[in-house]
């Protein structure tokens, strides 16, 4: 195979869309787009808010591929700019409702459906904020298999460690994020359950 077959890396692919190669973009949608979908419809739990973020994400991504410098993974850097996006769209959204409050009476009475974005944002900001506070292992381990979907195997061959080790770091972060929810729970009753 000469050097001209062989596909382009994520980083390779990244700097020549960052150089104005564009068509690299559909590689990269590609290779990533089941994983940003995923991540968008866990965070939204809609299908189809999930799909357009993930055409939204992917149509940022143009501008945003110089800045990504190969210190890590791509996939790491890829869903660091997904969630923030998503987290982005609610932050609007909230900030629509507040402007706007007539406009979701408006939508609920000709469609009969009731629009709640308030909520989802704020279990988003409180899922991210106990993220934070899990320590690094724990949180490594569970963002790849809770929210990226990858199995023990897969999760034990990226970090160098047992596919044991992986179950018991998800185990502790499931444990702790449940515990740090609940404390927030108690905090204020304005939060559904989250797990």
């Amino acid at each position: 195979m000469n050097q001209l077959e062989a596909p382009l890396s994520d980083y390779e692919l990244t700097q020549a869309i960052a150089r104005g190669a564009i068509s690299g973009i559909g590689d990269l949608y590609e290779r990533h787009k089941p994983k940003v979908y995923s991540v968008c419809l866990r965070m939204t739990g809609n299908m189809s808010e999930a799909e357009d973020l993930t055409q939204e994400i992917f149509i940022k991504l143009l501008g945003k591929a110089g800045s990504f410098r190969g210190e890590s993974q791509f996939t790491s850097w890829l869903y660091r700019l997904t969630t923030n996006h998503v987290l982005m769209y609610f932050r609007q959204a909230v900030r629509r409702r507040e402007r706007f409050p007539y406009l979701e009476d408006e939508f609920e009475a000709s469609h009969g459906l009731k629009v709640s974005f308030g909520t989802q944002f704020l279990d988003r900001i409180a899922i991210d904020a106990a993220l934070a506070r899990l320590p690094a292992g724990c949180r490594s381990v569970f963002m790849k298999f809770d929210v990226e979907g990858y199995n023990h195997e897969e999760i034990a061959g990226i970090f160098g460690c047992s596919v044991g080790n992986s179950k018991s770091q998800l185990h502790k972060a499931r444990r702790r994020l449940r515990k740090l929810l609940k404390k927030r729970r108690t905090l204020s009753t304005d939060y559904a359950d989250c797990f």
